[in-house]
């Protein structure tokens, strides 16, 4: 564990005694929680998805209908990661905390299942999740594990048992819109709030974006943790621009052990 700046350690100090005190605290993540664990982000100079693919080209709903080799030749490494990959400190501590009563939900943008493997019970996947696959013509849903070990490991693209068309995996392509249920589950969550820590999300992806605004606008607190500012960071009552993997487990061990 790298020595965290004196400016670091308050923000931790300030954010513990913030969710010691709220009476309904929420977190909402997004790629930056799951970096650690090995599953790269999208906007990271260098490392992000984004700066190696356009997005529009490769992960977006047309692609997917008009060529779906060219989609699932781009999922491929990730899917193989997400496989891989395990919950980090960072997850850990949101699932310690929410055991413990002091989140109740857990709100991501991610589609990795790192919190329900961390341990978080209510978690709402506001981009859907890779533990599903549906047919695109008999609508058969399946689980996406064979699929996803099968695409991994010999580039098959899944296709339905039923009818032998194309399996989509359950996850929010660009052009689609969010999950009906998980969006206002989210937004409930926001609303109904009294805290809200953001963490790992850069908050640059609309409608989530807002989620901390429909917070903030009802009275509520708002803590961010990310390595890079947010448009919002300027409203939040702490705002640690740290390694969520460091800071998370350090504002749970303050809030759990004092």
């Amino acid at each position: 564990m790298k020595a965290l700046s004196a400016k670091t350690l308050a923000g931790i100090e300030f954010a513990a005694d913030l969710i010691r005190q709220a009476k309904y605290a929420v977190a909402l993540t997004g790629a930056g929680i799951s970096t650690p664990s090995g599953i790269p982000d999208f906007r990271s100079a260098g490392s992000g998805l984004w700066s190696k693919d356009e997005p529009l080209e490769t992960a977006s709903l047309h692609t997917f209908r008009v060529k779906p080799e060219a989609f699932f030749h781009w999922l491929r490494p990730l899917a193989g990661q997400m496989a891989a990959a395990q919950p980090n400190a960072a997850h850990l501590a949101l699932a310690q905390l929410e055991q413990r009563g002091f989140i109740k939900a857990v709100i991501t943008q991610n589609i990795d299942v790192l919190h329900q493997k961390a341990g978080s019970q209510n978690v709402v996947e506001t981009h859907g999740s890779m533990k599903t696959l549906t047919c695109t013509q008999c609508y058969y849903k399946t689980d996406a594990a064979p699929y996803i070990e099968a695409l991994v490991e010999k580039g098959d693209m899944p296709r339905c048992p039923k009818c032998g068309s194309v399996l989509k995996p359950d996850v929010i392509l660009f052009g689609e819109q969010l999950p009906q249920k998980a969006w206002s589950a989210a937004q409930k969550e926001a609303r109904q709030c009294d805290l809200m820590i953001v963490a790992g999300s850069s908050l640059e992806v609309l409608p989530v974006a807002g989620l901390p605004m429909q917070t903030l606008d009802r009275g509520g607190h708002l803590i961010i943790v990310n390595n890079d500012p947010t448009y919002i960071n300027v409203r939040a009552d702490a705002a640690i621009l740290d390694d969520v993997a460091e800071v998370l487990p350090a504002i749970a061990e303050k809030v759990l052990n004092g």
